[in-house]
């Protein structure tokens, strides 16, 4: 069962994709990386370039981790996208970054974070940046 990150080109997404790889080859399994840009816009500074997403792929193929990026370009918010492919996986972990957020922020704007824990069907890991 494959453990599912949600990767954006950010310090909280680069942390993210660490302890992923950290829980992948812990238990021996496929890493899926997933990065899709605001409601799948391609254009949001939160859709990784391909230079980004080729590095990233290097970097898993000279670990020898056993990978997949997934690149969704649906429209759906971002954890509905990540929840999406961890039960299209059957994943057994989904790994995500958090950032520092207010809790009238979080109330007004939503989470992708909260979405991904109140609906997984698995564990979820949430891993924050290195200060």
């Amino acid at each position: 069962m494959p453990v599912v990150v949600g990767y954006i080109p950010t310090r909280e997404g680069l942390a993210a994709v660490e302890r992923a790889i950290a829980e992948a080859e812990l238990r021996l399994t496929r890493l899926v990386v997933v990065n899709t840009g605001y409601h799948g816009d391609d254009a949001h500074p939160a859709f990784a370039d391909p230079k980004d997403l080729h590095a990233l792929a290097g970097q898993l193929a000279a670990r020898g981790l056993d990978h997949e990026i997934r690149q969704p370009t649906t429209g759906a918010p971002a954890g509905e996208v990540l929840l999406a492919v961890a039960d299209d996986v059957d994943a057994e972990l989904i790994v995500i970054g958090l950032r520092r957020r207010s809790s009238l922020g979080t109330l007004i704007t939503g989470s992708t974070a909260q979405h991904v824990l109140l609906g997984a069907s698995c564990d979820v890991l949430a891993v924050k940046a290195p200060a």
